[in-house]
């Protein structure tokens, strides 16, 4: 570690922020991410969580520099797989509090079938997407929640291609908490993000992140977004209902809050009963080899 003005470089942590440089764009919605991250993270501490056991997961895009700017455990995993390796360490250890961050390129395309599965079998850890319609990192490119007629790198004649719903895809998947937040609202982002972390079982928080340099959509959410008032979340028929409003492209009302908790068995828990722990494994793993040769 270097030193520069007689301050360290680097990650070192100073409460739960770093002394690592942010490169974000000014204006970019990470900023809401990270500081209502930040807010609930050390609400958690504070209530006891250890910060040794908290693991932030993210893979290559804008996103993934949070793990540069929040002074706890990082794991920084190949392109759309920050899923998969966050499964791997749940499950390696279930104390812990695992929260991954995808854009909605790394984890609805490239990452899209992790996803799915980490949602079928309802793994304890909370997935914060980062989703602003666009591949930022690559300066523009259409991703799979752009909209019709968006005009980048990859579409300069504008993307001809629909958004699918993510929420809707993933509560047929077996999600058991679904939520939408808005960079522009901190305040329902802290309130969302604990009710995740602290859900037992897969969590998704779809977060409507602005990117002001290739799709700002500032002016479009903030004439159309809305605060769920008196849906009851464990309604199936609500859920769906409020979850099918919006179709991910910039017309009509766009509802932020807890969509869908389910109560569902949790992927891993019944484990310990399949009796590893009576076993000797040092004894086994000698006679699997002695097989071998």
């Amino acid at each position: 570690m270097s030193a520069a003005k007689g301050k360290p470089v680097g990650r070192t942590a100073v409460g739960l922020g770093t002394y690592a440089k942010n490169t974000w764009c000014p204006g970019c919605g990470n900023f809401a991410v990270l500081n209502a991250l930040k807010a609930v993270l050390q609400e958690l501490i504070d209530e006891g969580t250890r910060r040794e056991d908290i693991v932030l997961v993210a893979d290559i895009g804008c996103h993934g520099k949070i793990m540069d700017y929040v002074g706890v455990n990082t794991f920084n995993s190949l392109h759309g797989r920050s899923v998969a390796s966050a499964t791997g360490i749940k499950l390696a250890n279930p104390e812990l509090k695992v929260i991954v961050h995808v854009g909605d390129g790394s984890g609805l395309a490239e990452g899209l079938e992790h996803i799915l599965f980490a949602a079928k079998r309802n793994v304890d850890i909370t997935v914060i997407v980062h989703d602003n319609g666009v591949y930022g990192l690559t300066i523009g490119q259409a991703g799979p929640e752009t909209p019709p007629g968006y005009k980048g790198r990859s579409t300069p004649y504008g993307s001809l291609e629909e958004p699918f719903n993510p929420l809707e895809l993933l509560y047929v998947a077996g999600a058991s908490y679904l939520a939408r937040g808005y960079s522009h609202g901190i305040p329902l982002l802290k309130r969302l993000y604990k009710e995740a972390i602290l859900h037992p079982g897969f969590s998704v928080v779809d977060t409507l992140q602005v990117c002001v340099t290739f799709r700002n959509m500032y002016e479009a959410y903030n004439e159309r977004v809305y605060e769920l008032e008196g849906h009851d979340p464990r309604d199936e028929a609500q859920a769906l209902t409020k979850i099918r409003e919006w179709g991910y492209c910039a017309d009509g009302p766009v509802a932020l809050g807890t969509f869908s908790v389910r109560d569902r068995p949790v992927y891993g828990e019944h484990f310990a009963a399949y009796g590893a722990a009576d076993r000797d494994v040092e004894a086994t793993l000698t006679e699997v080899l002695a097989s071998l040769t």
